[in-house]
């Protein structure tokens, strides 16, 4: 049993291990705009640095856009923060900096907020900004007017002007409501079908141990409950997570009360108790104070359980799609 128990922490060593290898690089600090995806115009680039350069010298904030064509299936929250830490943006001490980051292949946008300005340039402005400012006009392909007019929203929000499109939202509380599930990070399908087999595989294997298995079955429905809870979150987000979980919890009690009733089953169980071993979907289960899967894919427990600029950007902000 020692042995379930090291191979699901194996899994959970090997999945941040294999996120590390696809982290999309950070650029230099160029200038107030790094337009690496090279979707603006020049007389845009020149205009949105100009209208930077100005609100530091009014305020000290510092506000930067990047553009990059792709992350590589990397989640744009991470990114966003990665680069905020190597930039530095803001200065040490007020945490006054604010960066946009937008992906056009990906479709995928965020305003990253430092810690100073979380106050000001909050959450649901941030939301709102991008919703209501610059996801319009992305849709239309016009990345010029749209990070133009969202670097203006931004700016004026900081400077404590009133912006109708941000102040005023179509739909009041749908940033609160959107804030409340944890999306998907973007990843290509192949990417998704490779830690689907991936977790799927491994969670899914020890939930047939659970169901077919006299005994420790039970325990293994309710350790696995985590799992089902958190790993299907890096593929589907945790909107489909949580229905994938509820159909977890109800559908082993149902499925495994099902098995308990053939014929196969209960001879399993009553192998257990007057031999100590039995045999149960090819894995042969035995209760005689060991654990050890044997050379012939067999599989034996006992005991009955388990053993086991100087800023910084504190997260704030939010992120978009189109």
């Amino acid at each position: 049993m020692k042995l379930v128990l090291g191979a699901l922490m194996a899994v959970l060593l090997a999945l941040p291990l294999a996120s590390i290898a696809q982290r999309a690089e950070v650029p230099y600090l160029t200038g107030r705009v790094v337009d690496n995806a090279e979707i603006l115009k020049p007389d845009t680039r020149q205009q949105v640095t100009e209208l930077l350069r100005q609100h530091e010298q009014r305020t000290s904030n510092q506000v930067a856009v990047l553009t990059l064509p792709t992350l590589h299936g990397d989640s744009i929250e991470e990114y966003a923060v990665r680069v905020f830490e190597q930039w530095k943006l803001g200065q040490k001490g007020k945490d006054n900096g604010v960066l946009v980051v937008v992906v056009p292949q990906d479709r995928r946008m965020r305003i990253e907020v430092g810690y100073g300005l979380e106050g000001t340039l909050t959450d649901a402005h941030s939301s709102r900004i991008i919703r209501n400012v610059m996801t319009p006009r992305f849709k239309e392909n016009d990345f010029d007017g749209g990070i133009q007019q969202g670097v203006a929203a931004v700016i004026a929000r900081l400077e404590g002007q009133v912006v109708g499109d941000v102040d005023s939202p179509a739909q009041p509380g749908a940033a609160d409501q959107e804030s409340e599930f944890i999306k998907a990070p973007n990843m290509a399908l192949h990417e998704k079908i490779l830690f689907g087999a991936f977790i799927f595989g491994i969670i899914g294997l020890f939930t047939f141990i659970g169901i077919v298995t006299p005994g420790v079955g039970w325990f293994l429905y309710f350790f696995l409950i985590p799992f089902w809870a958190m790993f299907p979150i890096a593929i589907f987000g945790s909107g489909i997570t949580f229905y994938i979980l509820m159909t977890y919890l109800a559908g082993f009690p149902i499925i495994k009360l099902l098995v308990s009733r053939s014929e196969r089953y209960r001879r399993a169980a009553q192998d257990m108790k007057k031999k100590g071993h039995a045999s149960v979907g090819g894995f042969t289960v035995g209760g005689g104070g060991s654990s050890n899967w044997s050379s012939g894919g067999s599989w034996s427990s006992g005991g009955g359980g388990f053993s086991g600029g100087g800023g910084s950007s504190g997260g704030g902000g939010a992120s978009g799609s189109w």
